[in-house]
Protein backbone atom coordinates (compact mmCIF):
# COMPACT_ATOMS: atom_id res chain seq x y z
CA UNK A 1 0.00 0.00 0.00
CA UNK A 2 1.15 3.32 -0.59
CA UNK A 3 1.98 5.79 2.06
CA UNK A 4 0.55 9.33 2.37
CA UNK A 5 3.30 11.98 2.20
CA UNK A 6 1.09 13.56 4.76
CA UNK A 7 1.55 11.05 7.39
CA UNK A 8 5.13 11.42 7.37
CA UNK A 9 6.34 12.68 10.36
CA UNK A 10 10.29 12.75 11.13
CA UNK A 11 13.19 14.96 12.41
CA UNK A 12 14.73 17.35 9.91
CA UNK A 13 17.46 15.30 9.19
CA UNK A 14 17.22 12.16 7.44
CA UNK A 15 20.60 10.79 8.87
CA UNK A 16 19.33 11.76 12.08
CA UNK A 17 16.21 9.60 11.28
CA UNK A 18 17.95 6.43 10.02
CA UNK A 19 16.24 7.04 6.45
CA UNK A 20 18.62 7.04 2.95
CA UNK A 21 19.72 9.73 0.99
CA UNK A 22 16.86 10.60 -1.41
CA UNK A 23 18.14 10.37 -5.38
CA UNK A 24 16.76 11.60 -8.49
CA UNK A 25 17.79 7.51 -9.34
CA UNK A 26 15.57 6.42 -6.43
CA UNK A 27 12.87 8.95 -7.78
CA UNK A 28 12.56 7.84 -10.85
CA UNK A 29 12.95 4.06 -9.93
CA UNK A 30 9.97 4.21 -7.32
CA UNK A 31 7.86 5.74 -9.90
CA UNK A 32 9.08 2.93 -12.19
CA UNK A 33 7.35 0.74 -10.00
CA UNK A 34 4.49 2.74 -9.16
CA UNK A 35 3.77 2.59 -13.28
CA UNK A 36 4.39 -1.39 -13.57
CA UNK A 37 2.00 -1.78 -10.29
CA UNK A 38 -1.00 0.75 -11.40
CA UNK A 39 0.18 2.21 -14.90
CA UNK A 40 1.47 5.83 -15.74
CA UNK A 41 -1.42 7.44 -15.11
CA UNK A 42 -2.65 5.51 -11.79
CA UNK A 43 -0.62 7.48 -9.18
CA UNK A 44 -0.17 11.11 -7.87
CA UNK A 45 3.21 12.63 -7.31
CA UNK A 46 2.16 12.45 -3.07
CA UNK A 47 1.86 8.81 -3.74
CA UNK A 48 5.62 8.70 -5.07
CA UNK A 49 6.42 11.07 -2.36
CA UNK A 50 5.34 8.48 0.10
CA UNK A 51 7.40 5.70 -1.58
CA UNK A 52 10.29 7.39 -1.43
CA UNK A 53 9.86 8.18 2.56
CA UNK A 54 10.03 12.11 1.84
CA UNK A 55 7.49 15.10 1.14
CA UNK A 56 6.62 16.18 -2.25
CA UNK A 57 8.64 19.32 -2.33
CA UNK A 58 12.14 16.83 -1.99
CA UNK A 59 10.83 15.35 -5.20
CA UNK A 60 10.09 18.76 -6.81
CA UNK A 61 13.33 19.26 -5.61
CA UNK A 62 15.63 16.08 -6.93
CA UNK A 63 13.42 16.31 -10.04
CA UNK A 64 10.82 18.27 -10.99
CA UNK A 65 6.53 18.05 -11.39
CA UNK A 66 5.19 15.00 -12.54
CA UNK A 67 5.54 15.75 -15.84
CA UNK A 68 9.50 15.40 -15.39
CA UNK A 69 8.94 12.44 -13.56
CA UNK A 70 7.10 10.84 -16.22
CA UNK A 71 9.37 11.89 -18.74
CA UNK A 72 11.86 10.40 -16.80
CA UNK A 73 9.95 6.96 -16.34
CA UNK A 74 9.44 7.04 -20.13
CA UNK A 75 13.09 7.45 -20.27
CA UNK A 76 13.93 4.19 -18.04
CA UNK A 77 11.70 2.20 -20.07
CA UNK A 78 12.96 2.96 -23.51
CA UNK A 79 16.37 2.57 -21.80
CA UNK A 80 15.81 -1.25 -20.99
CA UNK A 81 14.59 -2.35 -25.01
CA UNK A 82 17.26 -4.23 -26.31
CA UNK A 83 18.54 -3.03 -29.24
CA UNK A 84 20.37 -5.27 -31.91
CA UNK A 85 23.55 -4.21 -33.75
CA UNK A 86 22.54 -2.59 -37.40
CA UNK A 87 24.39 -5.20 -38.92
CA UNK A 88 20.89 -7.32 -39.33
CA UNK A 89 18.85 -6.90 -42.66
CA UNK A 90 15.64 -4.49 -42.31
CA UNK A 91 13.28 -6.44 -41.60
CA UNK A 92 14.72 -8.67 -39.32
CA UNK A 93 15.99 -6.01 -37.31
CA UNK A 94 12.31 -4.11 -37.07
CA UNK A 95 10.79 -8.03 -36.31
CA UNK A 96 13.08 -8.65 -33.01
CA UNK A 97 12.67 -4.80 -32.13
CA UNK A 98 9.19 -4.71 -32.29
CA UNK A 99 9.14 -8.42 -30.64
CA UNK A 100 10.65 -7.39 -27.76
CA UNK A 101 9.06 -4.25 -27.67
CA UNK A 102 5.54 -5.05 -26.72
CA UNK A 103 6.91 -7.16 -24.14
CA UNK A 104 9.21 -4.40 -22.47
CA UNK A 105 5.76 -2.24 -22.77
CA UNK A 106 2.88 -4.44 -21.64
CA UNK A 107 4.99 -4.46 -18.17
CA UNK A 108 4.39 -0.77 -17.77
CA UNK A 109 0.82 0.24 -18.82
CA UNK A 110 0.49 3.77 -20.08
CA UNK A 111 3.81 4.04 -21.60
CA UNK A 112 2.57 3.12 -24.86
CA UNK A 113 0.38 5.67 -25.55
CA UNK A 114 2.69 8.27 -24.55
CA UNK A 115 5.33 6.75 -27.09
CA UNK A 116 2.40 7.12 -29.67
CA UNK A 117 1.69 10.38 -29.03
CA UNK A 118 4.23 12.05 -28.46
CA UNK A 119 7.54 9.78 -29.97
CA UNK A 120 10.60 8.63 -28.15
CA UNK A 121 12.87 11.02 -26.29
CA UNK A 122 16.72 11.19 -26.87
CA UNK A 123 16.79 8.29 -24.66
CA UNK A 124 15.81 6.27 -27.52
CA UNK A 125 19.17 7.33 -29.55
CA UNK A 126 20.66 3.74 -29.94
CA UNK A 127 17.35 2.78 -31.29
CA UNK A 128 16.67 5.51 -33.66
CA UNK A 129 20.22 5.03 -34.67
CA UNK A 130 20.82 1.26 -35.42
CA UNK A 131 17.24 1.49 -36.89
CA UNK A 132 17.66 4.29 -39.38
CA UNK A 133 21.12 2.56 -40.59
CA UNK A 134 19.44 -0.92 -41.35
CA UNK A 135 16.75 1.15 -43.25
CA UNK A 136 19.34 3.32 -45.36
CA UNK A 137 21.43 0.33 -45.83
CA UNK A 138 18.19 -1.57 -47.01
CA UNK A 139 17.41 0.92 -49.95
CA UNK A 140 14.96 3.33 -47.98
CA UNK A 141 16.83 6.39 -48.85
CA UNK A 142 14.75 9.37 -47.75
CA UNK A 143 11.69 7.39 -46.55
CA UNK A 144 13.97 5.69 -43.85
CA UNK A 145 12.82 8.08 -41.38
CA UNK A 146 9.04 7.94 -42.20
CA UNK A 147 9.28 4.13 -42.09
CA UNK A 148 11.02 3.67 -38.77
CA UNK A 149 8.40 6.48 -37.31
CA UNK A 150 5.46 4.05 -38.83
CA UNK A 151 6.60 0.90 -37.64
CA UNK A 152 7.52 2.23 -34.28
CA UNK A 153 4.14 3.96 -34.03
CA UNK A 154 1.70 1.36 -34.91
CA UNK A 155 3.41 -0.94 -32.62
CA UNK A 156 2.89 1.17 -30.06
CA UNK A 157 -0.62 2.27 -30.61
CA UNK A 158 -1.42 -1.51 -30.46
CA UNK A 159 -0.02 -1.67 -26.71
CA UNK A 160 -1.89 1.39 -26.09
CA UNK A 161 -5.08 -0.44 -27.35
CA UNK A 162 -4.42 -3.38 -25.39
CA UNK A 163 -3.52 -1.24 -22.09
CA UNK A 164 -6.64 0.51 -22.39
CA UNK A 165 -9.06 -2.97 -23.18
CA UNK A 166 -7.57 -4.41 -19.96
CA UNK A 167 -8.33 -1.20 -17.78
CA UNK A 168 -11.65 -1.24 -19.10
CA UNK A 169 -12.34 -5.34 -19.70
CA UNK A 170 -15.79 -5.39 -18.81
CA UNK A 171 -16.50 -3.15 -21.78
CA UNK A 172 -14.48 -4.78 -23.76
CA UNK A 173 -16.53 -8.31 -23.35
CA UNK A 174 -19.71 -6.83 -23.29
CA UNK A 175 -18.96 -5.25 -26.24
CA UNK A 176 -17.17 -8.42 -27.62
CA UNK A 177 -20.49 -10.57 -26.31
CA UNK A 178 -23.00 -8.00 -28.08
CA UNK A 179 -20.90 -8.62 -31.70
CA UNK A 180 -21.59 -12.28 -31.33
CA UNK A 181 -24.96 -12.67 -31.32
CA UNK A 182 -24.95 -11.00 -35.06
CA UNK A 183 -22.88 -14.72 -35.91
CA UNK A 184 -26.70 -16.68 -37.19
CA UNK A 185 -27.55 -13.13 -39.02
CA UNK A 186 -28.50 -14.22 -42.53
CA UNK A 187 -29.60 -11.03 -43.85
CA UNK A 188 -25.28 -9.39 -43.10
CA UNK A 189 -23.85 -12.59 -43.96
CA UNK A 190 -20.62 -10.13 -43.78
CA UNK A 191 -21.43 -9.21 -39.81
CA UNK A 192 -22.45 -12.79 -39.41
CA UNK A 193 -19.08 -13.56 -40.45
CA UNK A 194 -17.39 -11.24 -38.08
CA UNK A 195 -19.68 -12.41 -34.99
CA UNK A 196 -18.94 -15.93 -35.84
CA UNK A 197 -15.51 -15.42 -35.52
CA UNK A 198 -15.15 -13.76 -32.40
CA UNK A 199 -17.68 -16.51 -31.11
CA UNK A 200 -15.14 -18.70 -31.71
CA UNK A 201 -12.04 -16.82 -30.11
CA UNK A 202 -14.24 -16.64 -27.33
CA UNK A 203 -14.77 -20.16 -26.88
CA UNK A 204 -11.24 -21.36 -27.62
CA UNK A 205 -9.14 -20.59 -24.58
CA UNK A 206 -5.94 -21.16 -26.40
CA UNK A 207 -6.19 -18.15 -28.52
CA UNK A 208 -8.59 -16.14 -26.22
CA UNK A 209 -5.37 -16.04 -23.80
CA UNK A 210 -2.87 -15.30 -26.96
CA UNK A 211 -5.33 -13.33 -28.14
CA UNK A 212 -3.31 -9.83 -28.17
CA UNK A 213 0.00 -11.23 -28.54
CA UNK A 214 -1.61 -12.64 -32.03
CA UNK A 215 -3.18 -9.45 -33.13
CA UNK A 216 -0.21 -7.64 -32.35
CA UNK A 217 2.45 -9.94 -34.03
CA UNK A 218 -0.20 -9.56 -37.08
CA UNK A 219 -0.18 -5.74 -37.19
CA UNK A 220 3.54 -5.84 -37.39
CA UNK A 221 4.13 -8.57 -40.06
CA UNK A 222 1.42 -6.96 -42.07
CA UNK A 223 3.17 -3.66 -41.92
CA UNK A 224 6.53 -5.00 -42.51
CA UNK A 225 5.21 -6.31 -45.67
CA UNK A 226 3.56 -3.46 -46.97
CA UNK A 227 6.99 -1.90 -46.29
CA UNK A 228 8.49 -4.38 -48.00
CA UNK A 229 6.24 -3.68 -50.91
CA UNK A 230 6.91 0.10 -50.81
CA UNK A 231 10.63 -0.55 -51.10
CA UNK A 232 9.58 -2.79 -54.01
CA UNK A 233 8.36 0.03 -55.95
CA UNK A 234 11.30 2.55 -54.34
CA UNK A 235 13.70 0.22 -56.23
CA UNK A 236 11.46 0.15 -59.34
CA UNK A 237 11.77 4.01 -59.84
CA UNK A 238 15.00 3.85 -59.46
CA UNK A 239 15.59 0.77 -62.27
CA UNK A 240 13.47 2.98 -64.32
CA UNK A 241 15.34 6.20 -63.63
CA UNK A 242 18.49 4.37 -64.35
CA UNK A 243 17.92 1.58 -67.11
CA UNK A 244 20.68 -0.97 -67.17
CA UNK A 245 20.87 -3.96 -69.48
CA UNK A 246 17.75 -5.88 -69.47
CA UNK A 247 14.99 -3.66 -67.80
CA UNK A 248 11.74 -3.95 -68.57
CA UNK A 249 10.14 -0.91 -70.39
CA UNK A 250 7.05 -0.24 -68.79
CA UNK A 251 7.67 -2.13 -65.33
CA UNK A 252 5.41 -1.10 -62.42
CA UNK A 253 7.47 -2.91 -59.89
CA UNK A 254 4.45 -2.79 -57.51
CA UNK A 255 3.44 -6.67 -58.07
CA UNK A 256 3.37 -7.26 -54.06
Amino acid sequence: MVKPATALRRPRSRDAAGLPAVTPEKIIASALALTARHGLDGWTLRQLAGEVDAYPAVVYHHVGDREAVVAGVVDRVIGLLPVPEPDLPWREWYRAVLADLRTLLTGYPGVARRLALFGPTSAAAALTDHGMRTLQAGGFGEEAHTVHQLLLTTACLFVSTEDERHRNAELKERNVELMTQYRDDNDRPGLAAFGSALFDLLNDPRRRASYFADLYDYAVQRCLDGVACRLSGLQERRSRANPGPGSVPGSTGWSC
